[in-house]
């Protein structure tokens, strides 16, 4: 593919190339339409609110493709947050790999290489080139409301090793890893969509812990970094966060750690800058401060605001049309090394790759691999098949925006159902899921994150109480959930409520499967980083 040639662009088309915008709707909207004919804007995010299924990804990615070569523009990036696991936009008609969490589960830099590539090869198919993966904070705060079991642990060797794992894996498909979200995200209690974090470490602190992965990251030649919405004062006393920041970006990313590739900014329309900034006067502060990509995600009187302030602020020379000039040809860079340049195949071709039979096999083998058996005292696992059996599930609430997509795709009570001969699942949130618990010979109380959800806490101390000797707790995404019940005999964790981690769990509770995980953070003294027990 030829080198792009932008002499003779105007200031708004260069610009242009340095957003990503996200819309509203599963087809093309005027918005959108507009921005791309009107600026050539660099690329496009989809999240859930864009998705139904993969054919419709793929009719979605075409559409995009023939507007801007119809309006003479180069092609966008398309880029998604296909994490794995809580965090992914497409669930339908394509293999959902374990996330994060689950991997670091597994202690495997294979599982994360192999899930990233072959996420990464139906993501291309469906005219995805752009993944905003893989998180690299370390989640060493067990009050995180925004990262937890999007990252793969609380020690710094294991995220560094298997986030190099998965950004190989994602370019090898030819997808642009992401690595997110820098300087590091994992050691606050407050979610920056809705609040600044502050992270108040010293610097040899930060150069050991959060800088670490991030340094493996752009050894292993990652295509893009994803800056955090953080305040580090030891980096940057001014108080602006990361994402705004000059000595973060330019004097630490750029010219100590030798960063070359693409600086892309989480979205500025999360309040940790919205409130703050604005978009607009963010767009320009992240450029200044080292960025090439600003990502505006929702709205389109913020977005044209926010690329208009930076044409403004080149015209009254805050900025310099050089410094755009710079950011421009590393964008320019990323597209001929990962964009789509001909048609997308038809769909008729597109199809007999997603989902296959194969590709289903890998993200089966790390599910299953990442299932942690923590405690099973009385041996109360493996269940027994002939008795009565009751199931107490959450009703399943996102912790952070992040997780925008969770699982309808069915409960654990429905896998152990064919499993075993005789099973009641009820609600948490039913008018007496306790009642008659005493006629149970077996009970197994779920819980998504009882850190956080005061029914979930309540109902598994109150079943414990009640019937703890023949209780088994199983956490289908934050590990921790031990220390809020830590009288539970037995408890599995699995990291995630995805169909195939909860056919996991049940494959582990019936004795289907041995569990081989183990823990990716420590829970307590008792239950430290690697901990696991056999069944």
């Amino acid at each position: 593919m030829g080198e792009y040639n932008w002499n003779g662009w105007s200031l708004r088309e260069k610009v242009g190339q340095l957003f990503v915008f996200g819309f509203h709707g599963y087809e093309p909207t005027e918005e959108i339409t507009s921005l791309i004919e009107k600026y050539g804007i660099g690329g496009t995010i989809y999240f859930g609110r864009n998705v139904r299924n993969a054919k419709q990804v793929h009719q979605l990615s075409s559409s995009l493709k023939a507007i801007a070569g119809r309006a003479g523009r180069p092609n966008m990036l398309v880029a998604i947050d296909q994490e794995g696991g809580m965090v992914a936009r497409i669930v339908d008609g394509v293999t959902l790999m374990p996330g994060n969490m689950a991997l670091g589960a597994t202690g495997s830099a294979e599982g994360a290489g192999e899930t990233a590539r072959v996420c990464g090869e139906e993501l291309r198919l469906l005219g995805v080139t752009m993944n905003y993966a893989p998180c690299l904070d370390v989640n060493n705060n067990p009050d995180n409301p925004v990262i937890n079991v999007r990252s793969y642990g609380d020690r710094a060797h294991i995220v560094s090793e298997l986030g190099k794992a998965a950004l190989l894996g994602y370019q090898a498909s030819k997808v642009a890893a992401t690595v997110k979200h820098f300087p590091g995200h994992g050691d606050t209690s407050v979610d920056s969509h809705h609040d600044l974090p502050v992270l108040p470490h010293s610097r040899e602190r930060l150069d050991a812990i959060e800088l670490a992965p991030f340094r493996a990251a752009i050894a292993a030649g990652t295509a893009a970094i994803m800056t955090a919405h953080v305040c580090l004062p030891a980096l940057d006393p001014s108080g602006k966060p990361s994402t705004l920041s000059q000595p973060v970006l330019t004097g630490l990313l750029r010219k100590e750690l030798g960063y070359k590739g693409v600086i892309v900014t989480d979205c500025l329309e999360m309040d940790a800058i919205d409130r703050f900034y604005g978009p607009a006067n963010g767009a320009v502060q992240a450029i200044l401060a080292g960025a090439d990509m600003v990502l505006v995600s929702h709205t389109y009187e913020k977005q044209v605001a926010a690329l208009e302030a930076v044409v403004a602020a080149v015209e009254n020379g805050e900025l310099s049309e050089e410094r755009i000039n710079e950011s421009l040809a590393r964008v320019m860079q990323l597209k001929q090394d990962y964009e789509i340049e001909a048609p997308l195949a038809a769909w008729e071709a597109v199809e007999p790759k997603l989902a296959t039979s194969g590709n289903q096999a890998v993200a089966r083998k790390w599910s299953e691999a990442s299932a942690t058996l923590v405690k099973n005292e009385g041996s109360l696992l493996p269940l027994r098949r002939e008795a009565r059996t009751l199931v107490l599930w959450p009703d399943i609430k996102p912790v952070s925006v992040a997780d925008e997509m969770l699982s309808g795709d069915g409960t654990l009570g429905d896998y152990l159902k064919d499993r075993l001969d005789q099973v009641e699942e009820r609600s948490m949130s039913g008018s007496d899921p306790l009642a008659g618990v005493e006629t149970f010979e077996q009970i197994v109380v779920v819980t998504y994150d009882a850190t956080k959800h005061s029914i979930e806490r309540e109902i598994a101390e109150q079943v414990i109480k009640l019937a703890g000797d023949r209780t088994v707790a199983v956490s289908v995404r934050n590990p921790l959930d031990l220390n809020v019940y830590p009288d539970a005999k037995a408890y599995l964790a699995v990291y995630e409520c995805r169909p195939l981690a909860l056919e996991s769990a049940a494959k582990v509770l019936t004795g289907e499967l041995k569990p081989s995980g183990a823990l990716p953070l420590e829970l307590s003294a008792q239950y430290p980083f690697g901990w696991n027990v056999a069944l």
